[in-house]
């Protein structure tokens, strides 16, 4: 079943006014913040999201033995967590999220479900933002969806680890985009991690995540994402690998190139949390 990556507001309204929210169209609130921004994504679900939604916890559907933020889970774990959340093998995921930028968190559920085998998911285009903006019904009321059986194959060339990003800085085998915003990346702005300093890896292009919708957190056109890498110095012809904080809204580039035809972007899951943490002091590049 081929899916469209971007749905829209109107077209899953229509889908709720229809009752076809079940065991074949099932919809993910995927909010998580960073504790700067002050929001309590749990809290908000139970107060207001779109019928029929369940809630997807990034930091419970993670590997909890990590000192990393939600690295990724195994694939039974995530297997038994989807599947918890009445999604199943022939299940049609949307997933959304109810930031300000429009699309924030739900790009890494997008990319998780594709990296386990599972195709068959789409970003609601402009999140909640745009549906409430829209008009379309809100509900604080939540009933559990009956449990699915999921089947979790990881695709592992599209995540990277920190000792193939070390290697990479020599063999230059892949693009490394970081979507931190720019003052970050260079190292003039302070990371919202305690005891994190800004700067970037060796040889990485820097695409803003928020860079990558419109002003209304729409995503951009097809055309306008091909100027946005070009610009940027970035190849869709060639391997990339995106970057950010802690593996989050590296998903954005991961997700834009996909719409610009170039589907296979990798993740470099410990992102700069880890690196910062791991690599010798000539491999942060810093302004200060």
């Amino acid at each position: 079943m081929a899916v469209q990556t971007l749905v829209s507001a109107k077209w899953l309204a229509d889908m709720v006014k229809r009752s076809l929210v079940g065991p074949r169209l099932r919809i993910l609130d995927t909010s998580w913040y960073l504790p700067m921004m002050n929001r309590d994504s749990k809290k908000e679900f139970a107060r207001s999201h779109i019928p029929g939604a369940s809630f997807f916890d990034i930091d419970e559907c993670s590997d909890r033995t990590s000192k990393f933020d939600h690295m990724l889970s195994s694939e039974e774990f995530f297997a038994d967590y989807v599947g918890n959340l009445g999604v199943g093998d022939d299940t049609h995921v949307v997933v959304y999220d109810a930031s300000d930028y429009g699309a924030f968190s739900c790009t890494r559920v997008w990319w998780m479900f594709r990296l386990f085998g599972h195709p068959q998911v789409s970003v609601l285009n402009g999140g909640f933002r745009n549906w409430v903006r829209e008009g379309h019904p809100v509900t604080g009321t939540y009933s559990k969806p009956e449990k699915a059986n999921f089947t979790a194959t990881m695709n592992r060339s599209w995540v990277k680890s920190f000792e193939d990003i070390t290697d990479n800085i020599s063999t230059q085998s892949f693009q490394v985009v970081d979507v931190r915003p720019f003052a970050r990346f260079r190292g003039r702005e302070p990371e919202p991690r305690e005891g994190v300093k800004p700067g970037h890896i060796p040889g990485s292009k820097c695409m803003p995540f928020f860079k990558f919708v419109d002003e209304d957190g729409m995503m951009l056109s097809t055309e306008e994402l091909k100027k946005f890498f070009e610009k940027s110095q970035v190849d869709l012809s060639k391997p990339i690998c995106g970057t950010c904080g802690s593996g989050v809204t590296a998903c954005h580039m991961v997700l834009a190139a996909h719409l610009c035809g170039a589907p296979g972007a990798s993740v470099y899951d410990g992102s700069w949390y880890e690196w910062f943490t791991k690599a010798p002091p000539e491999h942060i590049v810093s302004e200060h």
